[in-house]
């Protein structure tokens, strides 16, 4: 049974959270969308299930780099992106669940006093759209999207920022990721990191945790995996 955990005690603790592959999988209908799009300008035959995967969770500017040989112009990047990811807006809207375990995990933390923000590299309509589907939006403290920062991971800025506008030092804060740039994103910013994934691999080694889902982790151990983190 888990500890009943005072607010005081876990108010100094922070939990960032990414989105997809770890609250919601809203992978399906992003490739229905990098595919009408594609379509859309000629590129259809690049959009590809393996290319999808390879580049799923990274920022647009960055996905774009993998389709031209001459990316096209700042302005233009912008528009294709809005277009894209209206697309995948009126793809999955209506048709998206929290993952196993999510919204538990994020009502028992929200109880216990731990302070929540998620740190995700999608545009900020997309994440609030997203959360808004799966009712977790009242839970979370603060929200880190793509549109907050200027490098993706594994580059630490979107954890350390939602650290810095969570309150909490790093040292106090523990991510949850589903990708190996995530959990090596997580340690540059010198946090702990529990790793989703259904199919645990060396790619996910670096974790502190590895688990199948977040019904297999509770508030307990998170909190003594930033305990351990931040002893002197």
């Amino acid at each position: 049974m888990e500890a009943e955990w005072k607010s005081g005690e876990s108010a100094s603790r922070g939990v960032i959270f990414d989105l997809d592959g770890v609250l919601v999988d809203s992978s399906a209908f992003h490739f229905e969308a990098w595919q009408a799009w594609a379509d859309e300008i000629g590129l259809g035959e690049r959009v590809t299930w393996a290319w999808f995967r390879q580049t799923f969770g990274r920022r647009n500017a960055d996905v774009f780099e993998t389709l031209y040989q001459e990316p096209p112009s700042a302005e233009q990047m912008r528009r294709q992106a809005e277009r894209k990811e209206a697309i995948f807006r009126e793809r999955a809207r209506g048709r998206l669940a929290p993952l196993p375990g999510a919204r538990e995990l994020v009502e028992a933390l929200h109880v216990a006093g731990f302070r929540l923000a998620l740190g995700t590299s999608a545009p900020r309509e997309n994440a609030t759209m997203m959360l808004d589907e799966i009712g977790l939006t009242p839970f979370f403290d603060v929200q880190i999207t793509g549109d907050d920062v200027t490098v993706g991971k594994p580059d630490p800025q979107v954890f350390r920022l939602g650290a810095e506008r969570l309150d909490v030092a790093p040292e106090r804060c523990l991510v949850i990721e589903d990708a190996a740039a995530g959990v090596e994103a997580a340690h540059g910013g010198g946090m702990a990191a529990i790793a989703v994934s259904t199919e645990p691999s060396n790619r996910h080694r670096e974790a502190e945790l590895v688990v199948a889902s977040l019904g297999d982790v509770g508030v307990d151990t998170i909190a003594a995996l930033i305990d351990a983190r931040s002893a002197p």
